[in-house]
C-alpha cells in the first residue's frame, strides 16, 4: 500500500519519505521538476504533475488520479496549496482514500485571517492588533503587510501572498500593494521580540492524538520567516493555547499553530495557523514524535491511544538555511527588526552545528535529497547574484 506525498523544495517532504519509508511504507512522490524528497532511496514512484501555482485544476485532478489507484490510501498535505485543493475537494477523494484532513470549512478559516483571530479572541488567546489596509492610518510605528487569505485562486492558479515588513514612517502604496496581493492586504502592528514559538499536533476529529512545540532559534532571515534552526522545547503556556485554539475549530488532520512572545510584556500572540504539516517536520522526528507515522495510522483507522512523549533540547538545522540567515545579515533591508552582528552569529551557527547535528536533509543513510538540495540553492544563489 501506498502514500501519496507531494515533492516539494521544503524538508517536510523529505522528512515524511524518509519516515514512511523506513517503515516499509510505499511513497508515490508527486513533483513538479526535481524534488529532493523524488531522490530519496524510500522513494517507491516519482511522478511528474502541474504545479499548483501553474495549473491548479491539472494539480489537483493529478492528484484525484493517484488518489483513485487501488493501493493508494492517503495523500499528504505539505502547502497551504496542498491542502486548499485537498479540502475543497475531499468529497471526490474520500470514496478513494482516507481523507485525515481539516474540511473546507475550517480551511477557509484558518487561511482567512481575520475569521481566524475571531475565533482565536473568543478562545482567550491575544492576537496582534490588525486593521483592513483602507482603514488604517498609522503609520508613524513598524507595521507588517500581511496577505488576509494564506491563498488566493486566480485564473486557474494558486497564489500564495508574501508578508512585508515596513519601517516607522514607510507608508506604502495602497493601490500597488492591493494589485500586488490581488485583495486588500491586512495592516499589523509589528509584535517587538525575537522568540517564535510553533505548537504542533495531530488532531482526529477534536482530539489530539500527538503534539509537539519548538522555539525558532534562526530562520532564513533574520526578521523572521521559515526556520532554519530550532529546538524541541515544552512550555505549558504553548500547549495550552494552542489546544483551545484547535478544539474551537473542531480541527482534524495535522495542524501548526505559530505564536511570538511580546518582548513587553512576555506574552504569547498568536501569528497564525497552518493547516497541514510544517516545514521543520523532520524536528520532531529527531526528539521523538514521528508525525508521518501517526497521520498513517490515523488514515488507515489505527490511531495512537496515547500521545508520544520526546526529548527536549534537540534542535535540527537546514544547512542552506544556515547560510541564507548569515547572507540575511549583510543586507541593506530596512526592516523593523534589530540587525545582530555577523560575527557572533557566525561563532552561534558554528557552536550549535557541534553540538546539535541534526539535519533536515543531510543523512549518511540517504545521502541523494541533500545533494539535490545544494544543487538546487546553488543555483539559486547564482541567479541571485546575475540579477544584482
Amino acid at each position: 500500500m501506498s502514500v501519496v506525498v507531494p515533492g516539494i523544495d521544503t524538508p517536510s517532504s523529505t522528512a515524511v519519505v524518509r519516515s514512511l519509508g523506513r517503515r516499509g511504507i510505499g511513497v508515490i512522490v508527486a513533483e513538479h521538476g526535481e524534488s529532493p524528497a523524488g531522490a530519496s532511496k524510500y522513494c517507491d514512484l516519482r511522478i511528474t504533475v502541474p504545479s499548483p501555482h501553474e495549473d491548479y485544476e491539472g494539480y489537483a485532478e493529478a492528484l484525484l488520479a493517484l488518489a483513485r489507484c487501488p493501493e493508494t490510501e492517503t495523500v499528504v498535505p505539505l502547502r497551504e496549496t496542498d491542502v486548499y485543493a485537498l479540502s475543497t475537494r475531499r468529497g471526490e477523494f474520500s470514496p478513494h482514500v482516507a481523507t485525515p484532513w481539516p474540511d473546507r470549512t475550517t480551511v477557509k478559516m484558518a487561511q482567512d485571517r481575520l475569521r481566524l483571530f475571531e475565533v482565536a479572541r473568543a478562545a482567550g488567546l491575544r492576537v496582534p492588533q490588525t486593521d483592513r489596509i483602507e482603514e488604517y492610518d498609522g503609520w508613524d510605528v513598524p507595521t507588517v503587510i500581511k496577505p488576509r487569505y494564506s491563498v488566493l485562486e486566480t485564473e486557474g492558479r494558486l497564489v500564495e501572498p508574501s508578508v512585508r515588513l515596513l519601517s516607522r514612517g514607510s507608508e506604502p502604496d495602497r493601490e500597488a500593494l492591493c494589485t500586488a496581493m490581488g485583495h486588500a492586504p491586512l495592516v499589523q502592528a509589528y509584535v517587538p521580540g525575537t522568540e517564535e514559538l510553533g505548537f504542533f499536533a495531530l488532531f482526529d476529529h477534536g482530539r489530539p492524538l500527538a503534539t509537539f512545540q519548538h522555539r525558532r532559534r534562526r530562520s532564513y532571515h533574520y526578521t523572521g520567516g521559515a526556520s532554519v534552526y530550532r529546538e524541541a522545547i515544552d512550555d505549558p503556556a504553548v500547549e495550552s493555547a494552542g489546544l483551545a485554539l484547535l478544539r474551537a475549530l473542531g480541527w482534524h488532520g495535522p495542524a501548526m499553530v505559530e505564536f511570538k512572545r511580546d518582548a513587553r510584556d512576555g506574552e504569547l500572540v498568536l501569528m497564525e495557523v497552518n493547516p497541514r504539516f510544517w516545514g521543520s517536520l523532520a524536528l520532531s522526528i529527531h526528539a521523538g514524535v514521528d508525525f508521518p507515522y501517526h497521520y498513517y495510522r490515523l488514515a488507515t483507522d489505527d490511531p495512537i491511544e496515547r500521545a508520544p512523549s520526546y526529548e527536549t533540547g534537540v534542535a535540527s538545522h537546514v544547512l542552506h538555511g544556515e547560510l541564507v540567515y548569515l547572507m540575511s545579515l549583510l543586507g541593506q533591508v530596512d526592516s523593523p527588526g534589530e540587525r545582530p552582528p555577523l560575527g557572533s552569529e557566525l561563532v552561534a551557527v558554528a557552536r550549535s552545528l557541534a553540538s546539535q547535528p541534526n539535519f533536515d536533509y543531510c543523512s549518511l543513510d540517504d545521502p541523494r535529497p541533500f545533494l539535490v538540495d545544494l544543487n538546487h540553492t546553488a543555483r539559486t544563489m547564482l541567479e541571485r547574484v546575475r540579477r544584482s
